[in-house]
């Protein structure tokens, strides 16, 4: 998949493509559905399958003091996308600007002078330009054929979305998110020196900030592991949160690899599929305490995850 993020930079062999439109957080199951149906509309019309997305997401422009809400920031997102047959994707930058610009012309100047598409797919909420005025009408009394595509229903009836997703996540219920999502929903960055606390207590943890990405709910869960450029995934104990027997400022990530020999893993990508949470964080009355949860952690983690 080729990826650009200036509308001048796009390939000639790129121009008149069947476009997908949207933000794309999680790119779960309904958003597979309708990049499939734009996909085939391409091969009905031997046209390339692009996409077109935005970044940062508008939600962090138009509310920046939101906690951090994204299922998928955007290295995940690209890295799902790839997985969907996209010959290009297009992430244009989200700016106060760009928010400003009407309905009208993002239709103009976008979809035809700049990608000169040739038809495009929306969600059947998907609303664009200034005041959020654009709609599927819009576009088609441009003259650009639309294709809206309705939302994806759960077998109980529900609306298949971000936003559910997202509070399923926020509840801890990875299970039911992936079940959403149709993959594993996974954390990463990069790995950072911390306190060292977790090796004088013998057990030595892998470390990275939340970032943007969602913040679970809080406490230990039983995860697998991967340093990104290796293969092998590890079974892992992990906490997510702040620590409350040492008050972190933020939360983040440690995560205990287990049987894996320690190393010196600073800088490194760790990539992290949360898999069950095992119990919520907790304060103990001394470190005795704490290495005798731990212990408890390790094995029922080791015991999910066989």
């Amino acid at each position: 998949m080729q990826t650009y993020k200036v509308l001048s930079d796009i390939k000639a062999d790129h121009q008149g493509a069947v476009i997908a439109i949207g933000n794309f957080d999680g790119v779960h199951i309904g958003h597979q559905a309708l990049l499939q149906t734009a996909k085939n509309i391409a091969a009905e019309k031997n046209s390339p399958f692009g996409l077109l997305t935005f970044e940062p997401h508008p939600r962090a422009l138009f509310r920046p003091d939101d906690p951090p809400f994204r299922i998928t920031p955007y290295d995940l997102k690209m890295r799902r996308l790839e997985e969907t047959s996209l010959d290009f994707s297009m992430s244009l930058n989200f700016d106060w600007d760009f928010a400003s610009m009407s309905a009208e012309d993002f239709v103009q100047k976008i979809l035809m002078d700049g990608l000169n598409a040739v038809h495009i797919v929306i969600g059947f909420d998907f609303k664009f330009g200034q005041l959020r005025k654009g709609s599927a009408e819009t576009i088609q009394k441009a003259g650009l054929p639309v294709t809206c595509f309705d939302a994806v229903e759960t077998a109980h009836g529900d609306k298949i979305a971000s936003s559910t997703i997202r509070q399923h996540i926020r509840k801890g219920d990875i299970k039911t998110a992936n079940a959403l999502l149709g993959w594993e929903w996974e954390l990463s960055g990069e790995i950072q020196k911390g306190d060292r606390r977790g090796h004088e207590l013998g057990y030595p943890t892998a470390n990275f900030s939340l970032g943007e990405t969602i913040h679970p709910a809080y406490g230990v869960y039983a995860a697998l592991a991967q340093i990104d450029g290796e293969e092998d995934w590890h079974k892992a104990a992990v906490n997510i949160g702040i620590r409350p027997m040492f008050e972190l400022r933020e939360g983040r990530v440690e995560a205990h690899l287990l049987d894996f020999p320690d190393r010196d893993l600073y800088g490194k990508t760790l990539r992290l599929k949360p898999v069950q949470r095992l119990r919520s964080e907790a304060k103990f009355d001394s470190l005795e305490a704490l290495i005798a949860q731990m212990d408890e952690d390790c094995a029922k983690a080791r015991n999910i995850l066989t």
